[in-house]
């Protein structure tokens, strides 16, 4: 049975490149690019959607796991319902570069809020 890119452990995903090698220099470069993103997007959730605080968690947060595929991950607080899906909007068009996931950390699976509790930093 052949496997695919979602059954690879961990480790193994660390070293999947598939297509051409990136170098560490890039990857920096596109670390820092998502973090510009992040801020930006922190930025408009705030002073556009009233979020009190936003986190960015996931690999972003973590540099030894960040890829060249990593997308941006963000926990806000404090968006109003009525208005979250025209904030997810917002953010996830900040980049054509850097795919962003804006989560609300009270209203999440138990797994993903314990995680953002964990590794979230804040913005």
């Amino acid at each position: 049975m052949s496997r695919t890119a979602l059954d690879l452990t961990p480790e193994e995903r660390q070293t999947y490149r598939p297509g051409r090698e990136w170098d560490e220099k890039e990857i920096m470069d596109r670390w820092q690019r998502a973090w510009d993103v992040a801020r930006t997007g922190a930025r408009v959730l705030r002073e556009k959607f009233g979020a009190g605080r936003v986190v960015v968690f996931g690999s972003l947060a973590n540099r030894a796991c960040f890829t060249p595929w990593s997308d941006i991950d963000i926990g806000a607080w404090g968006i109003p319902a009525n208005q979250f899906y025209r904030a997810v909007a917002a953010v996830t068009g900040i980049s054509s570069e850097c795919d962003v996931d804006l989560v609300d950390p009270e209203n999440c699976r138990p797994g993903v809020r314990q995680k953002i509790e964990r590794e979230g930093i804040d913005l």
